[in-house]
């Protein structure tokens, strides 16, 4: 490329022709300034130099040509070094407009900074007006006393039953995550790098003589603006996040504050998932327990009910027994029954042996009385005792 050329793609800023390695050759190689204003006066002798003489002959007419090398290479890797730490920033501003506009977040705090004045009332910490970002992840160290459950299962649990708009506070704090994972140390390291850069950008516009060539299209104080700004509104939501949460930013780091909100973030889903495991088992419990209740319960009556059948089968058949006894009194079925022929000759036997002993009965009467009156005697014993006898031998047939 001609010196005339390249005079001119610097003066004109081109970077359709610069690049980032051309540019760095050019400051390496570039004389001193000094050595320059020597060349730059032997313009008139410019044949009889050599080519690396001709070449500062030629660019030694741009004005402060070493801090326009530099700040074009700046201007060149500025577009890198903002998609190095553009991802960063954007992070963190978005997580700081976030945490500062979440409605549920904020009512988040008021009921736990409640919870916590409930807790601690008649102690030293009764009354707060509120406490450090950093207590929120210590909600899980304070346990049930069966070890089970956690202030921060609890706060999840009152919230899903009681607040449940405050659920809603994990999904409106989307880019914590990310801004957790910003390192303050090499932030601060790549701005500070840019500051000075940029300061440096600041010096040597006001230092560049107003431009007398119209090829002469090198804009500082644009990039600058934007870097200024881009910077100055980051450090700025972080303060007020300080402000805002009672914090001193230069003693918390971003990556800290982020830090904290993501773990808490987590935890809490966390918890939130565990209490409703836990409202699912215990569910599963009591459903299987009514279940054991009902099975039981249906045992039971099965049981009393085939009691109550044994019973009522007991008390009819004596109620029959009873009822057919009655009927066969009353009838008279109950003495014209057919005996067999063994029942008919010992009922039989029976009445003769019977006849046998009246008589006997009556001989001995008849010692022991006059002989008129053994006659009337005899003859109603003997028509008595024939009657009974017939009457008797009758029944038994």
């Amino acid at each position: 490329m001609p010196y005339e050329e390249i005079k001119n793609v610097i003066l004109e800023v081109n970077e359709a022709v610069l690049t980032e390695s051309m540019v760095q050759n050019l400051i390496k190689q570039m004389p001193e300034p000094e050595q320059l204003k020597m060349l730059s006066e032997l313009g008139n002798e410019y044949n009889e130099l050599a080519e690396s003489e001709q070449f500062g002959v030629v660019i030694s007419s741009v004005s402060r040509l070493r801090p326009r090398l530099n700040s074009i290479l700046f201007k060149l890797q500025f577009n890198e070094q903002v998609e190095n730490i553009k991802p960063e920033i954007v992070s963190v501003t978005a997580a700081c407009e976030e945490v500062r506009k979440s409605k549920s977040f904020s009512s988040l705090l008021e009921i736990t900074l409640l919870v916590g004045n409930f807790m601690n009332a008649g102690s030293r910490n009764a009354g707060a007006f509120g406490f450090n970002i950093s207590f929120l992840c210590k909600l899980r160290d304070t346990k049930s006393t069966d070890q089970k459950l956690t202030l921060l299962h609890f706060l999840a649990e009152l919230c899903e039953q009681q607040y449940p708009d405050v659920m809603k506070f994990p999904d409106e704090l989307i880019h914590v995550e990310k801004a957790s994972r910003v390192s303050a140390e090499n932030l601060q390291k790549n701005l500070d790098q840019m500051k000075k850069q940029i300061s440096d950008l600041q010096r040597d516009v006001e230092n560049f003589p107003a431009a007398t060539d119209e090829r002469d299209k090198f804009d500082a104080q644009e990039q600058y603006e934007k870097l200024r700004m881009m910077h100055s509104n980051m450090e700025n939501l972080f303060k007020e996040m300080g402000q805002y949460f009672l914090f001193d930013p230069k003693k918390i780091s971003i990556e800290e504050f982020f830090m904290d909100l993501h773990n808490f973030r987590n935890m809490f889903l966390q918890a939130a998932k565990e209490n409703q495991k836990r409202r699912e088992t215990e569910e599963k419990m009591r459903r299987a327990k009514l279940a054991k209740e009902k099975a039981e319960k249906e045992r039971l009556e099965k049981q009393q009910k085939r009691e109550q059948l044994i019973d009522m089968n007991a008390e009819g058949d004596e109620t029959g027994v009873m009822d057919s006894l009655m009927e066969a009194l009353q009838s008279g079925a109950a003495f014209r029954r057919k005996r067999g022929p063994r029942q008919a000759k010992r009922k039989a036997g029976c009445a003769v042996t019977s006849l046998l002993a009246s008589e006997l009965m009556k001989d001995d009467a008849l010692s022991a009385v006059p002989s008129k009156a053994l006659k009337s005697t005899e003859a109603a014993t003997d028509g008595g005792t024939h009657d009974d006898s017939m009457e008797m031998i009758s029944r038994s047939s």
